[in-house]
């Protein structure tokens, strides 16, 4: 089985919600079952059907963080000899040369992703195109609407 990168973050996130799904949202579906049940016939129960639905929910949401974890090589960016060069974890100020923007982006796993919050997916155009380069590069991106070139301000492994 391949191992799935993760940030030390990221994996802290799933250990939660992994946590949240066994002690809270399962006790909570069981007991909303028990009291579906309680109310006599489950043919026309749409409590149980619901509870039924949201159990079956919980439970693959739980095998399916489990699994993630059992696959997941933790990388911790401060513990990494990259010596400069933009890596999984890294975080990379960059400026778009057409426009002047600067972003900072923070290259992640795939659940790890939320471009709101500056964290792009390992597997994204723009992490592939930056992966490897030092400060000072310039990456090409391959955007929708054409090429993109980012200059690689800095690279942190924070």
């Amino acid at each position: 089985m391949m191992k799935v990168p993760l940030t030390v973050r990221g994996a802290e996130l799933l250990r939660a919600e992994l946590h949240q799904l066994k002690t809270v949202e399962r006790p909570r579906v069981i007991e909303a079952i028990a009291e579906a049940r309680s109310h006599g016939d489950l043919s026309e129960n749409a409590e149980y059907d619901a509870a039924k639905e949201r159990q079956g929910f919980i439970e693959g949401r739980i095998a399916e963080v489990e699994g993630k974890l059992s696959v997941a090589q933790i990388i911790d960016p401060k513990l990494l000899d990259a010596d400069g060069r933009c890596v999984f974890g890294a975080t990379v100020d960059l400026e778009d040369l057409e426009s002047g923007d600067r972003v900072v982006y923070q290259i992640v796993g795939d659940d790890e992703a939320d471009l709101k919050a500056g964290k792009i997916s390992i597997s994204s155009p723009i992490a592939r195109a930056l992966i490897g380069k030092y400060a000072g590069d310039v990456a090409e991106v391959q955007a929708p609407g054409g090429v993109r070139e980012y200059e690689v301000i800095d690279v942190k492994y924070i």
